[in-house]
């Protein structure tokens, strides 16, 4: 991205920061992701690009070119080799660190490390501690299990049901969730116990949320198999995945890396077309 090669950017990867795809762990919704790295919510959104300098320190230049970066990471996608290599025009902001964990390195540089700092410099940027839990983590492990969806739901069917709930402890990365009772998406028919209580407050939220819009990006509908879509919502303490055309799954803040069953029901399949309706979407 410059000609002197200590101020090149090595680029290793890149993100969308869009109001209908954003890293979670910046935030619940658009304009908190913005807000954590001292952006704009602009509705056009901004490309995230992550890399080494000549000296090896890591780098977030944050771009404006939006549609570069998604045909650089549709690229990758699909196995092929596409050099993202922004204008400088585009250039917003270059903050240093990343917010994000990046498995590869730039060959023939010194190993990743946050650039030297002067008094006054912004702290670099850095990736949630994996051994925490909190609000990113619990945001990354809604993630997760989206991308897993289809082994989450056959854990589902093999370790609980609504008449049998499983044994299981819920410790070790993610849980079983199968410590009560699937909820229905209905209120008052879940076990009293909890975590359900705080499952019975996520979904008051996000019922909530179509009396009363929430922040771009609270609620994102993305691509599943079939006709379904795949949901993520998030709010003050909790994230919900689910798919259109089958169950939910909640995480807390308040049980850590305790992955939440909730059943079909009668109530639910109603709620998630609704939220559907109004979630912001891929262009």
């Amino acid at each position: 991205m410059a000609t002197a090669d200590d101020d090149a950017l090595y680029v290793l990867t890149a993100v969308l920061l869009t109001p209908a795809q954003f890293p979670s762990v910046l935030g619940d919704d658009y304009p908190a992701a913005c807000t954590a790295l001292g952006l704009e919510p602009y509705a056009e959104g901004y490309g995230l690009v992550l890399g080494q300098d000549g000296a090896g320190a890591r780098w977030t230049v944050v771009i404006d070119d939006v549609s570069l970066v998604a045909v650089a990471i549709a690229s990758w996608d699909c196995g092929m080799e596409y050099d993202l290599s922004p204008d400088e025009r585009t250039v917003v902001a270059a903050l240093p660190g990343w917010p994000l964990d990046v498995a590869t390195a730039a060959p023939g540089l010194p190993a990743p490390h946050d650039p030297d700092r002067e008094e006054g410099d912004r702290a670099p940027l850095s990736p949630p501690d994996g051994e925490g839990w909190g609000p990113a983590q619990r945001r990354l492990g809604a993630d997760e299990v989206a991308l897993q969806w289809a082994d989450w739901r056959a854990q589902m069917d093999e370790d609980a049901s609504p008449e049998e709930p499983g044994g299981g402890d819920g410790e070790g990365e993610g849980g079983n969730g199968d410590s009560a009772p699937p909820a229905d998406g209905a209120e008052g028919t879940a076990s009293v116990r909890d975590p359900y209580d705080g499952v019975r407050r996520a979904l008051a939220e996000l019922r909530g949320y179509l009396e009363e819009a929430p922040p771009v990006g609270r609620v994102r509908s993305a691509f599943a198999t079939g006709e379904a879509r795949m949901l993520r919502a998030d709010g003050p303490g909790w994230s919900l995945v689910a798919r259109t055309d089958d169950m939910a799954f909640v995480l807390l803040d308040d049980e850590p890396r305790e992955v939440l069953p909730v059943a079909r029901g009668s109530k639910l399949p109603a709620l998630l077309e609704a939220l559907d309706a109004m979630a912001v979407r891929p262009s």
